[in-house]
């Protein structure tokens, strides 16, 4: 017997990410995500910047908490109950909010509306 996993279930991803997309799902979330991320934070400069799925939110997007809040904001307008963002960052330790990926945050969208 298969059991699916509870929507408040976070699915772990491995540290060896390598940016992979194994379905379409993923580069459509990838695209949504990135379209977020030019329409809520605009002033950041984004604009011709190459946002794949290793690029880091911190490190190499120099976005801050209130950047990140607003942008899981815009995504969960999108998404609505189907992704659970709290859930997501309360799953994650501290360095691995700093350290988060774009892949990372993608996998998790796409886990949740596959």
């Amino acid at each position: 017997m298969t059991t699916t996993p509870t929507p408040d279930a976070v699915t772990p991803l491995p540290e060896t990410f390598q940016g992979s997309f194994p379905g379409t799902d993923e580069r459509a979330v990838l695209a949504e995500l990135t379209e977020a991320l030019h329409t809520v934070l605009p002033e950041l400069g984004l604009e011709g910047t190459a946002v794949t799925m290793d690029t880091r939110f911190v490190e190499d997007l120099d976005l801050e908490s209130i950047d990140i809040v607003t942008l899981t904001g815009e995504l969960g307008r999108r998404y609505g109950d189907r992704v659970d963002f709290p859930a997501f960052f309360a799953s994650l330790e501290l360095p691995e909010i700093i350290e988060l990926s774009v892949g990372r945050m993608v996998h998790y969208i796409a886990g949740r509306l596959g």
